[in-house]
């Protein structure tokens, strides 16, 4: 463990024990912001994974909904393709916490300084969200999955790897903060590697078809394999991204293990449910009375590789033994 990892997981672990130390208040409101997932994906009942963690979490650290804990959701049937008007209905409600999750929390920054906001972004720093990660100073704290421009090359090096014929990688990319934050260290890091490289930003929230169309625009511009960046609706979109790229028969690289799970090629990542537990657990805290400004930002530093072997097949890929060797976890 790094020292920077130790001194600022000591930090928030104080920030967040002093908070658990102080009683449950009653009659809190939570405001959830996905408008990637459809409102039944953000239910505590009925929802994927991610959510169900989170509710779990919270449950497990006595913030119980429809008891101590009244939830708002904010999720795609609410949005009109208008972050900014989005983020004013939220901060109108006046909720004593914001867990967003999609769109960018700069939305919200610009509404308010301070309505509490916990999110999983890229860089807060970069974005101007905080003064550090240890002292985020304001009102936004959570979870930051920027391990540095390394991070793409990375993928590229494993990409390559398994499919050593790659010679034009297309890298899809939600528009806005994430095409902003990836493109240079991107092309940086496949002309490093003397690799062509395109860029496929799309809109986002995106659906099927938007990522049916993407895959298609990557083929026709000759790109023999696909870097998929890190998006809420990327994660949401999982399945249909797969098969799509099955379909059109070119390797990819993703940023989630569950797109592995769902048929995609392989993944190098980070562990969602923990990051989202620990979201919880900065939701928790200021809930209890914890300052934001207080609690540090989490930098994710470790991922795992994943690797599906029947999808390696499929593309008449034989997985390097090396390559089998370090991989986390194989989907037979």
């Amino acid at each position: 463990m790094r020292r920077r990892d130790f001194v600022a997981g000591a930090v928030s672990l104080a920030a967040v024990s002093r908070a658990a130390a102080q009683p449950v208040a009653t009659n809190r409101r939570l405001a959830i912001v996905n408008v990637s997932a459809p409102s039944h994906a953000l239910m505590r009942e009925d929802s994927p994974t991610y959510h169900r963690v989170f509710f779990g979490e919270l449950r497990r650290l006595g913030q119980i909904e429809g008891q101590n804990l009244t939830v708002e959701r904010y999720s795609r049937e609410q949005y009109q393709s208008d972050p900014a008007a989005l983020a004013a209905q939220v901060v109108r409600s006046n909720p004593d916490v914001i867990y967003i999750i999609d769109p960018a929390a700069s939305h919200f920054t610009r509404e308010t300084s301070k309505i509490p906001i916990v999110t999983i972004t890229n860089d807060p720093m970069a974005l101007g969200y905080v003064q550090s990660l240890a002292h985020p100073g304001g009102n936004v704290t959570g979870v930051s999955v920027d391990a540095g421009p390394s991070i793409h090359g990375k993928r590229i090096a494993l990409l390559r790897e398994m499919f050593p014929a790659m010679s034009k990688l297309a890298f899809i990319v939600a528009k806005g903060v994430s095409q902003h934050l990836a493109e240079a260290p991107v092309r940086a890091a496949a002309e490093a590697a003397g690799i062509a490289v395109v860029s496929v930003p799309i809109d986002v929230p995106g659906t099927a078809t938007t990522y049916r169309d993407a895959i298609a625009q990557a083929s026709r511009g000759g790109a023999d394999a696909v870097m998929m960046i890190d998006s809420a609706n990327a994660l949401v979109n999982r399945a249909v991204i797969a098969e799509s790229l099955a379909e059109a028969r070119i390797p990819a690289i993703h940023a989630f293990a569950e797109a592995v799970d769902a048929g995609g090629l392989m993944a190098y990542s980070f562990d969602l449910k923990e990051l989202i537990k620990r979201m919880a657990g900065d939701v928790d805290a200021i809930l209890r009375g914890a300052n934001p400004a207080d609690i540090p930002f989490y930098q994710v530093s470790k991922f795992e590789l994943s690797i599906n072997l029947k999808a390696a097949k499929a593309l008449g890929i034989a997985v390097p033994p090396t390559l089998l060797a370090t991989a986390d976890k194989v989907v037979e």
